[in-house]
């Protein structure tokens, strides 16, 4: 008797458990934006799905301006968004982002990702200038860049990172952000960089051998013929806190710290000018 109502109150449990709502993931974003330049400002090919979508501001320039938007308001665990952006024989592209890009805390069991993959053909340029990365606290998101340029292609971009709004007392004491570029030259790799924080990014960039305190941050690649003339240029426009190097043949490297977002943009703006020979992207101006 005793066993039969064990029996009967474990099936009870049972069925209790089945009516109780199942936990799930959340739903999460997804976009694609796929999109070509071809000479005097033309668009080539456009694809957009998802949460990516691309605007193209007018321009007085022979540069097709493309100015891409994540509608999902942000990267958290588990979205996924894929670029593929094209510099045609001869074409001009310059793309950056509509505002500032926000990874938010993601479950410790989800990552997101973005993986943006960049061409330059004959005679061609790119500007890659996306406005700042704002990392949160427990935000777990990884990056990958593969970008391939013709013999004589031309090639700029920016990647600025903030940990945290200073403005609003923010703090990651736990997290992940990596991103790793590849850089290939008529089919040859000549450029690679891995760069990772884990763990209590705050705390490691308050180490004097790391950042000092500072809390953004900032690389920027130049391929271009000739482009090491621009090195002492460049150098004493990023400052005492900005070191560049001539990493290879027709490619300089830099990075750059600050104490926020606002001191970072202030001192990248005139690096960018200067390397692009253009004007700023209007989403930039401070």
């Amino acid at each position: 008797m005793l066993l039969s109502e064990e029996l009967e109150g474990h099936a009870i449990n049972m069925e209790l458990q089945e009516m109780r709502p199942k936990a799930q993931r959340q739903p999460r974003a997804r976009g694609v934006l796929r999109l070509s330049a071809r000479p005097g400002a033309r668009i080539g090919r456009l694809h957009q799905s998802g949460s990516l979508k691309a605007l193209f501001p007018a321009s007085r320039h022979d540069t097709l301006n493309a100015v891409f938007l994540n509608t999902s308001g942000g990267v958290t665990g588990g979205d996924r968004f894929h670029v593929e952006a094209e510099a045609e024989a001869g074409a001009s592209l310059m793309l950056t982002s509509q505002a500032a890009e926000r990874f938010y805390r993601a479950q410790p069991d989800e990552t997101g990702a973005m993986d943006i993959a960049l061409t330059v053909g004959a005679g061609a340029r790119l500007d890659w200038l996306p406005q700042e990365t704002i990392l949160f606290d427990g935000a777990r998101v990884r990056r990958s860049f593969r970008v391939d340029l013709a013999e004589d292609a031309r090639f700029l971009a920016v990647e600025p990172l903030v940990s945290g709004r200073l403005a609003m007392g923010e703090l990651v004491h736990s997290g992940s952000q990596s991103d790793v570029w590849r850089v290939y030259r008529a089919g040859k790799l000549t450029f690679a960089d891995n760069f990772r924080l884990t763990g209590d990014i705050d705390a490691q960039l308050a180490q004097p051998g790391v950042a000092a305190g500072n809390r953004a941050m900032a690389a920027l690649l130049f391929a271009a013929t000739g482009a090491e003339t621009l090195l002492p240029a460049l150098r004493d426009l990023l400052g005492p806190l900005g070191g560049a190097s001539c990493v290879a043949k027709d490619l300089l490297f830099a990075r750059i710290l600050a104490e926020d977002g606002y001191e970072l943009r202030r001192r990248l703006i005139p690096a960018i000018t200067r390397l692009s020979g253009q004007d700023i992207p209007k989403t930039w101006t401070l």
